[in-house]
């Protein structure tokens, strides 16, 4: 699929088993850590300065298979010291047999690289959009102006020369997410319907570990997938808007914004954006779909969020579980989110649609841009 995205802006002792040793992983692409004879992994490790610095492990936990876990610590001269964990399994597990979970404990490792060392007051970044997952033979379109971190299991080769040239640029941080090669993972969020070992390719794993590694990096996090894109109707950026709502809203530390599909199926009539050199892109230009459904009534519309990092404990995948601060819902003729994707609402013909040009407003800066990555990152061949 060919996306246009527009960022605008985790000793065995009897039964119970050692969580860490002093094996230290020194390979930076080793994301995902099994926890020896237990069917629980290690992901990353961070200290968490508003918990007086505790250790938190972000950790895939099978809830079926649970038992105690101790990290143990060795010195060179062999002492070793055995310190008991606190495991915290997420609520939002969908039925699913893994699920995210934080394992807590009060001294350090070495045996995975901790992170978040050193709390942060001004931030390397604004903006941090974390894409939970990226798999299959996708060929997406990736554009970004600030920082975009995608977990990434697998991906088409268009799609891979394109991410090849973002992460050259420094727009792109890259995690390797090689679930597949640890578990069976669902390709839905319904374990009745999908089945599999963990939700929807680990997203709910990713989703949390993105807020904490960029807890001190990014003033804010956008939660969403690589087809939505949180739209600002009311402000011309997404810092404008942010600026004001945390002005208006100084104790809210995640703001939701309402989903609202813009169906694949209806293309808009003039095809001012159809362009010949982009004819062999394969997939999706967003810029041709302005026809968005309408609201179903006593249907709820899913949210995604933008949140302080540093205010969130637990997160799922529509709202946080756990924060310090209040959630609020941003109204609709200030914000939402643009989800181009398959209709839902598969009997209603264009006529029944409203159109919504807002996308178009920034053309001027988008296409030039997409038509130079489009070259830089060599899939558009030149005529």
């Amino acid at each position: 699929l060919f996306y246009f995205l527009y960022f605008l802006v985790l000793l065995s002792k009897n039964s119970e088993h050692a969580f860490c040793n002093t094996c230290k992983i020194t390979d930076p692409l080793n994301s995902i850590t099994p926890i020896k004879d237990t069917e629980h992994f290690m992901v990353s490790v961070f200290i968490d300065h508003r918990l007086d610095g505790v250790i938190r492990v972000i950790s895939t936990i099978n809830r079926n298979s649970l038992q105690p876990l101790y990290c143990v610590h060795c010195s060179a001269e062999q002492v070793c010291n055995t310190v008991h964990t606190e495991v915290q399994i997420h609520d939002d597990h969908f039925g699913f047999p893994f699920h995210v979970s934080d394992v807590i404990y009060n001294s350090a490792t070495e045996y995975l690289p901790i992170k978040n060392c050193v709390r942060m007051n001004t931030f390397k970044y604004n903006f941090t959009v974390c894409i939970s997952n990226l798999f299959g033979d996708y060929n997406n379109v990736l554009m970004g102006v600030q920082h975009v971190v995608i977990y990434k299991i697998s991906c088409g080769p268009d799609l891979e020369k394109l991410l090849k040239h973002y992460e050259t640029e420094g727009i792109l941080e890259i995690v390797p997410w090689p679930i597949d090669q640890f578990l069976n993972p669902a390709s839905g969020w319904n374990f009745q319907e999908h089945k599999g070992d963990v939700h929807y390719y680990g997203q709910l794993v990713t989703l949390n570990e993105c807020i904490y590694r960029h807890m001190y990096q990014s003033k804010y996090v956008l939660l969403n997938d690589i087809d939505e894109i949180i739209m600002p109707y009311k402000h011309t950026s997404l810092p404008s808007l942010m600026e004001d709502l945390q002005s208006a809203y100084p104790r809210i530390s995640v703001f939701l914004f309402e989903s609202h599909v813009f169906p694949t199926t209806q293309f808009e009539e003039s095809g001012k954006f159809k362009r010949a050199e982009w004819n062999n892109i394969p997939g999706v230009n967003i810029m041709e779909h302005i026809y968005r459904e309408p609201n179903r009534k006593n249907i709820y519309n899913p949210t995604k969020m933008i949140a302080n990092p540093r205010k969130v404990q637990q997160t799922s995948v529509h709202t946080s579980l756990q924060n310090y601060g209040y959630i609020h819902r941003v109204a609709f003729h200030v914000s939402w989110m643009v989800h181009v994707r398959e209709p839902v609402q598969v009997n209603l013909t264009k006529k029944q649609l409203f159109v919504d040009k807002r996308m178009w407003d920034f053309e001027q800066k988008l296409i030039p841009n997409v038509a130079r990555t489009l070259k830089l990152s060599g899939l558009l061949r030149p005529h």
